[in-house]
């Protein structure tokens, strides 16, 4: 296995899990646990890409709607929305990218994830923990090879 030649295709996830922007956060909190996932890109009716939703972003909408007065003249009963939540336009990758590519765009916007985007189709996500997943087989694969000396053999040549 050559890591650095890795594309995206090979260890993406797909078909992703998805969610709209009018859905609740309660309702992208169910489908996470449901699914296992950290982050759902956010689809509009017409099946087109406009937002990324993660459980970070969940968490500081919690933090947020804890912090109002529910007593006060001015609170309503409101639900958030994905929409209010999300990150709008995510950056994207296509399925040919080069998981180092990808690996670099996350470390540079500090993201976890990234929808992988054929022309205007999304067709699936990768994540860190994708990534890592394909780091720790590749490291097993060579340590299995022999290729890769344990510390306390170091020096006993």
């Amino acid at each position: 296995m050559h890591v650095q030649e890795t594309l995206v295709r090979e260890i993406m996830h797909s078909p992703v899990v998805v969610i709209t922007p009018d859905a609740s956060i309660e309702e992208a909190q169910a489908l996470m646990e449901e699914h296992n996932v950290r982050r759902l890109p956010v689809v509009n009716a017409d099946g087109h890409l406009v937002g990324i939703i993660s459980l970070g972003d969940l968490r500081e909408a919690a933090a947020v709607k804890a912090t109002l007065n529910p007593y006060s003249p001015e609170a309503t009963e409101t639900w958030l929305s994905v929409e209010e939540v999300m990150t709008p336009n995510p950056i994207t990758v296509t399925p040919d990218t080069p998981i180092w590519q990808a690996a670099e765009l996350m470390i540079a916007h500090k993201i976890g994830g990234l929808p992988v985007m054929e022309g205007s189709q999304l067709v699936g996500i990768i994540t860190t923990s994708d990534i890592m997943r394909l780091v720790v087989a590749h490291w097993r694969e060579v340590r299995e090879g022999g290729d890769i000396r344990d510390p306390g053999e170091a020096g006993s040549e």
